[in-house]
């Protein structure tokens, strides 16, 4: 990118470097390569060891719960108060006059002449804590700040288009990112100044800087602020050559995975290690096309070495958000419902290709954590949890960073049965195991990592297979239960559409390849809540966000990426042509909201707010894949079930405005590679004629289900309404007929069909060529 900046856009971003440096700003968190917020262990060193002092969640991870606490203590809120962020609301006790991002807020700066400071962050980002109990819960900074700034406060998870422009903006001042995300900005929103993480002593001196220069020379700031702008319009433009890629663009990116692979400890890159699933969803694609092994055995020794180590949840499921060494072992316990959407899915794919239980186990364990501790009563599903919880309930203002999930061996061995403690702590590694953790746990203090094979535990205590997981089984539910009595983390009960989306596509494949009717009755219930509760049928308005009563925010690009990502794994689940219905209306309302018709691909944003500088167009599949790299899969799926050249047509042009960034950048875009490889020949076009309450239309639909098959449609002609609405899009659906009766599969190619079978054995041949 650097290179192709022009020799005034890169002086300008060398002068913007020159005056953050000259106001002194340190710098402490940084943005990985996925865009997540990671702090080196020399950099966290730094911090104040007073940086665990009182937060604002409560002892029992209820947001609400600590409002009320707060109010019957007689503290007084500010105007935060009347949001229902999560993040938002942990602010609403600061003495700092905070105001949410909105015309209240851009008038007050215009007509007092002040500068904006803007702080973007999210309820469970632990730097974001940290920056609040040090900077923003003192008196004597808030003052200033009141007095010389107006203030305002965003959650970046409800203010996705907000955090994109300031986070570009944040990257070219200071060559790197993250949250909490701290910025000054002009009257009309122009930034000048651009940090992160700010200990409280640099940050009154910074501000009283930013003070003295607004008042002083105020031509300095308005000429940065300026050629901010410059550089964010430019970059949201970029001049791109339309270039069409084909399959040696797949095997470059491929190049690239093997060379930056750990074949030690699984993952790509050095430490911190983070999961990014569309890393997976790549090499298992590529895997199914090319045959070549390293692809296949790189993903599962990862996807092994991750759930041995402690960046997994082997008491309660699920996945912490990375590792902050290259083993796996010591994690940041944050948990995001988006890493277990993808990751489940990446233990589907992978049991599906081999067939092996434990990958179908590690799905099973992450669907039960997100069914028990991530879903609304109505099936919506909350956001994430955070990282530090209350050391004790007696004190639920004291909080450290995985207190809900470290062990001492005291009270391991206090709980369990000698015969289960001795072979816990041994297959576990209990012996004090994380005093490389940074993060200020004591020498007794023991992360659960895999750290010995069950052969090798089997062989140690010469007990069978079954004995050594019958007492790591009730070791594990004893200290579950013990657990569950120690106060939890604060959970971000917001829901949110584009989340939600990938979270539905989760159960709903897990539905088919792990056989579970309460995984698909999941998929749809959250899918049911999101159009009760976030769509708008007769004014086709899909919404962002969802809490305690109140939907709000335009929905942007990815939420309806995903979410019809997810309905169309709902339809090959249950054949409910409803969702295919809806599926399509919002992909004609994500087309005409979204879509460059004159170059290709999608923004992210409407472009309807004008308080949003630029229209970004996000290509950097990260820990979440883009809005665009979905978009464009599901119009090449939708493309093949309804016939649609015209989805055809805007696949062709956005993969061609995509192209040089694919040639350039392979391993940035995984899952834009996903929707490449997927275009480069037809799809498997697999019809089942049969009734949907018939077992032998499921027998079919079994042997579809046990097999990878990337590259595929699935359809049911049900003979109903189903089929009338398919036919009416594909004419060809009215010819398809069960033979003699039986429920019948037609395996075809742009719909030239193979003979239609009715016996499964057949139907695997015919799906094996």
């Amino acid at each position: 990118m650097w290179n192709k900046l022009s020799s005034r856009t890169k002086r300008m971003l060398i002068l913007l470097m020159t005056i953050s440096a000259f106001i002194g700003i340190g710098q402490f968190a940084v943005r990985s390569r996925d865009g997540t917020q990671i702090t080196s262990t020399e950099k966290l060193a730094a911090a104040p060891a007073n940086a665990n002092q009182p937060s604002s969640e409560s002892q029992d991870g209820s947001i609400n719960a600590d409002i009320s606490r707060k109010l019957s203590e007689g503290r007084k809120p500010n105007r935060l108060i009347k949001e229902k962020s999560p993040y938002l609301l942990q602010h609403a006790f600061n003495p700092v006059d905070w105001f949410p991002w909105g015309v209240e807020a851009f008038e007050k700066a215009r007509k007092e002449d002040k500068p904006i400071f803007l702080s973007v962050g999210y309820s469970t980002c632990y730097w974001c804590h940290v920056m609040e109990r040090q900077v923003f819960e003192n008196e004597k900074i808030a003052r200033f700040m009141n007095e010389h700034f107006v203030c305002i406060k965003v959650d970046r998870e409800e203010r996705p288009d907000v955090d994109r422009v300031y986070m570009a903006a944040v990257q070219a001042m200071t060559g790197s990112g993250g949250w909490p995300m701290s910025l000054c900005l002009t009257p009309d929103l122009k930034p000048f100044f651009g940090g992160t993480y700010i200990p409280p002593d640099r940050f009154q001196d910074l501000l009283k800087k930013i003070h003295e220069v607004w008042t002083t020379d105020r031509k300095q700031i308005l000429d940065s602020s300026e050629k901010v702008g410059e550089y964010l319009q430019k970059i949201s433009s970029p001049d791109t050559q339309a270039t069409r890629v084909g399959k040696s663009v797949l095997d470059q990116a491929f190049q690239t995975f093997v060379k930056e692979y750990d074949s030690r400890h699984g993952g790509f890159g050095p430490a911190p290690k983070f999961p990014r699933p569309v890393g997976f969803n790549f090499l298992f694609r590529y895997y199914s096309t090319t045959s070549d092994r390293k692809a296949l055995e790189m993903s599962l020794q990862t996807l092994r070495k991750m759930a041995q180590g402690g960046v997994y949840d082997h008491i309660g499921g699920g996945f912490h958000r990375y590792s902050t060494d290259e083993s796996w072992h010591v994690p940041h316990f944050e948990k995001m419902l988006y890493d277990q959407a993808q990751l489940a899915i990446s233990y589907v794919e992978a049991y599906q290709i081999t067939h092996d239980e434990y990958f179908s186990g590690v799905a099973r364990d992450i669907f039960a954590y997100v069914k028990r501790s991530m879903t609304h009563k109505d099936g919506g599903f909350y956001s994430a949890e955070d990282s530090e919880s209350a050391i004790n309930s007696s004190k639920p203002d004291e909080k450290k960073e995985g207190a809900f999930y470290t062990w001492t061996q005291k009270e391991i061995d206090r709980i369990l049965s000698p015969k289960e403690a001795t072979v816990f702590d041994y297959y576990y590694g209990i012996k004090g195991n994380v005093s490389r953790d940074p993060r200020q746990h004591s020498d007794d203090e023991n992360i659960l990592n895999a750290a010995h094979s069950s052969e090798d535990t089997i062989g140690k205590f010469h007990l069978t297979s079954k004995e050594v997981q019958s007492l790591i089984a009730s070791a594990r539910q004893k200290l579950f239960m013990q657990r569950e009595k120690r106060p939890h983390p604060h959970l971000d009960d917001k829901i949110l559409t584009s989340w939600n989306g990938l979270m539905i596509s989760a159960f709903a494949r897990a539905s088919q390849v792990l056989e579970d009717e309460q995984y698909l009755k999941s998929a749809e219930t959250a899918a049911q809540f999101i159009l009760a509760n976030l769509y708008n049928a007769e004014s086709k308005q899909l919404l962002h966000r969802y809490r305690d009563g109140e939907a709000r925010f335009d929905a942007h690009l990815e939420d309806y990426a995903f979410f019809v990502q997810g309905l169309l794994d709902l339809y090959e689940s249950d054949f409910e042509i409803r969702w295919l219905k809806t599926a399509i209306t919002l992909t004609e309302d994500q087309n005409r909201l979204f879509y460059d018709s004159m170059r290709g691909g999608f923004y992210d944003s409407s472009g309807t707010d004008k308080s949003i500088l630029i229209r970004t167009k996000e290509w950097y599949d990260g820990a979440e894949p883009t809005g665009n790299s979905i978009a464009i899969l599901n119009l090449l799926r939708l493309g093949q079930m309804i016939g649609s050249q015209k989805y055809q047509t805007m696949v062709e042009q956005s993969m061609a405005y995509f192209g040089q960034v694919m040639e350039q950048n392979g391993e940035s875009v995984p899952q834009l590679l996903v929707a490449l490889h997927f275009s480069l020949s037809k799809p498997k076009e697999i019809i089942i004629a049969g009734k949907p309450d018939d077992p032998h239309t499921w027998e079919l639909l079994r042997e579809v289900h046990s097999r990878f098959i990337p590259k595929k449609i699935l359809l049911l002609a049900d003979g109903r309404e189903g089929q009338e609405t398919l036919a009416s899009y594909i004419p060809f659906m009215k010819s398809i007929t069960m033979l003699n009766g039986k429920p019948t599969a037609y395996i075809c190619e742009n719909y030239a069909c193979k003979l239609p079978t009715s016996d499964r054995a057949t139907v695997a041949k015919l799906l094996a060529n």
